[in-house]
């Protein structure tokens, strides 16, 4: 294999992979610029909230961890189905958080079911945060 075809094959899988890499970023940067419309005030969101928002027990008595699990990067199990949940921490499953479609779906699904409501984009933000953190 000659030194060009080599570079040329390690370009095409940098390109390949970088979207898929910079795919999480973009959808909660997509948040960024909402927070950032509705509160002027806004810097960024936090990790440590989104922890938190993950484990609070909402007044149906479910907490993101009920199905997720206490370890975002553990399979999960739906409560009510025991269908299979793919780990939501994006070091152990790099495809959560690249669809920007699929995340409000499921964030206007789940905030609903566990807390009685919508989350605010600063929830959705500190939720992503925060499971992009979780090594």
């Amino acid at each position: 294999m000659t030194s060009k075809f080599k570079f040329a094959s390690l370009l095409a899988c940098v390109a390949i992979a970088l979207p898929l890499a910079a795919s999480a970023n973009t959808v909660l940067d997509g948040y960024k610029a909402q927070a950032k419309a509705e509160n002027p005030a806004f810097t960024d969101f936090s990790a440590e909230a989104g922890r938190k928002l993950y484990t609070t027990q909402g007044p149906t008595q479910l907490a993101c961890a009920s199905c997720h699990t206490d370890s975002p990067k553990n399979e999960g199990k739906h409560a009510k189905t025991n269908k299979a949940i793919d780990p939501m921490a994006t070091s152990v499953n790099p495809k959560r958080f690249t669809d920007a479609a699929k995340v409000e779906k499921w964030f206007k699904r789940n905030c609903h079911d566990a807390l009685g409501r919508a989350c605010t984009t600063q929830e959705k933000g500190d939720f992503i945060t925060y499971l992009m953190s979780v090594k």
